[in-house]
């Protein structure tokens, strides 16, 4: 078995053949959320991505190094270098501190990427944690001459970047085309010219979230973490760096930029974007009211929803895509991949009732060769999943006498199924009833918290306060915000 893995970079638009910077390491780095709210199935997909990706790599013999950030400030409404902070905006609506907010989502993100068998990453810096390494970065790009002061805050100069190196190397962008395409009212804009971009922003009096510096007291541009922290954990140059294509541009693009000058290279090598997903052929948005957060789709509590799903299938449903194709979501396609699914785990329950002969009328090998060639060709994970139902067909059939396999054939076939199917895909085979009983708490409570939201829009105060009074009398406490609510143990 060749264990040359090829990779889809998205700097060069080709696949080439995986080479790390160091034999027998993986420095990786994804780009995690924005924790201002519940995480959904967008955060979902370059989840299960990377996680297939560092589960195969392990199981290739490379020690991975993963790093996925966790970004508690900076980001801006809109994407943009204006509007508020959107973790701020949040704690202005819940009457809380930032910190609070940005504390309690990066919980409810870990708790459900644990539900859907997300394994760790090695490390998992916060943005608001290296503000200094940040800071030596701006200083950095300043003394090369491509960022500049203005009113306090500080803004990388695109126009004379792309002078000496090629701004738009990863998205095809062209600098006199996104200066074309911007109307800018004149003295309306403290950057020279619409492309440029903050690295470090002045707060206004009202900004909450800000940090003492020698231009002003602000706050770090949204792209510029993700320079800082990656060069800090993994080196100036390192493997490869991952993220939904909605981050393609502007911040992957940016991040290139800001890390040229300061290290003199492009920071990743290999650059690898999972595509979007859409529900029944839209965008999901909040605007267009098909938004679904995944504790939703494992209560069934959304209107979209026409039943609850477990996690695995949500995983399973994630890994039948190939991560660089669009994801289409409806409930059709989520109960075929629930049906395929339980197929998958009950084939694999039944092969303790295969009977083995002296012969085998089975070929193991040819089997594990195609399965390895799958994911060695650009994580084909449903080409994958498409052998792996051969392989249940071969256990039916086995299970039903109609084909006969030696003693040692069966072992390698159950060692198969497990490595691919529980190891490298992820997939839990174990059934609901497995679930934690701090997993059926965090779910109840939920639930509870939906119920006493609905009885708040529905004006019914009594009940609402009663399920709050009863709940803090058997040590929960009920904190109510202006959009949602949040629950701890006493």
């Amino acid at each position: 078995m060749s264990n040359q893995l090829y990779i889809y970079n998205t700097l060069t638009r080709k696949k080439e053949v995986f080479v790390p910077l160091t034999p027998g390491k993986v420095g990786l780095y994804v780009c995690g959320p924005t924790v201002y709210g519940d995480p959904h199935l967008g955060h979902a997909r370059p989840a299960i991505t990377f996680d297939l990706l560092t589960r195969f790599l392990t199981h290739l013999d490379y020690k991975v190094r993963y790093v996925r950030n966790i970004t508690d400030v900076g980001h801006l409404e809109n994407d943009a270098d204006e509007g508020e902070d959107k973790i701020a905006k949040k704690a202005k609506l819940e009457e809380l501190e930032p910190m609070e907010v940005a504390q309690y989502y990066t919980n409810r993100y870990h708790h459900y990427m644990a539900l859907l068998n997300m394994r760790d990453p090695s490390i998992e810096p916060l943005a608001s944690g290296h503000i200094i390494e940040q800071i030596q970065v701006i200083k950095s790009i300043l003394d090369k001459g491509y960022a500049y002061e203005s009113n306090g805050s500080v803004y990388f100069d695109v126009k004379k970047y792309d002078q000496n190196f090629p701004y738009g190397i990863l998205s095809g962008r062209k600098v006199e085309d996104l200066i074309s395409n911007t109307r800018t009212l004149d003295g309306q804009s403290e950057k020279r010219s619409a492309p440029d971009f903050a690295l470090w922003k002045k707060a206004a009096p009202e900004h909450i979230m800000r940090w003492p510096s020698e231009w002003s007291d602000g706050f770090p541009g949204w792209h510029l973490e993700c320079s800082a922290m990656s060069k800090k954990y993994l080196g100036e140059q390192f493997d490869i760096h991952g993220g939904g294509m909605d981050l393609l541009f502007p911040h992957h693009e940016c991040e290139i930029a800001q890390s040229t000058v300061d290290n003199g290279k492009v920071p990743a090598r290999y650059w690898m974007h999972n595509n979007m997903i859409t529900v029944n052929g839209q965008k999901m948005g909040k605007s267009l009211g098909n938004f679904i957060t995944l504790e939703e789709f494992f209560t069934g509590n959304n209107k979209n929803l026409e039943q609850a799903y477990e996690p695995m299938t949500i995983r399973f449903f994630i890994l039948q895509a190939h991560y660089r194709s669009t994801l289409d979501f409806s409930n059709t396609a989520l109960q075929a991949a629930e049906k395929g699914f339980e197929r998958l785990r009950q084939a694999m329950a039944s092969m303790d009732k295969i009977a083995v002969s002296d012969t085998s009328s089975v070929d193991i090998a040819a089997l594990e060769e195609k399965c390895y060639a799958a994911l060695l060709d650009d994580l084909n994970s449903p080409v994958l999943i498409a052998h792996l139902f051969d392989a249940v067909k071969m256990i039916n059939s086995l299970v039903a006498g109609h084909q006969s396999i030696t003693k040692s054939d069966l072992m390698q076939l159950n060692q198969l199924m497990n490595l691919f199917v529980a190891d490298i895909l992820g997939l839990d085979l174990s059934t609901e009833k497995g679930k934690s009983d701090d997993d059926k708490l965090h779910e109840v409570m939920d639930l509870l918290l939906q119920l006493r939201n609905d009885l708040k829009e529905k004006k019914d105060w009594a009940t609402s306060d009663r399920i709050r009074d009863e709940l803090n009398r058997m040590g929960f406490i009920i904190k109510d915000g202006t959009t949602s609510a949040s629950w701890q143990l006493k």
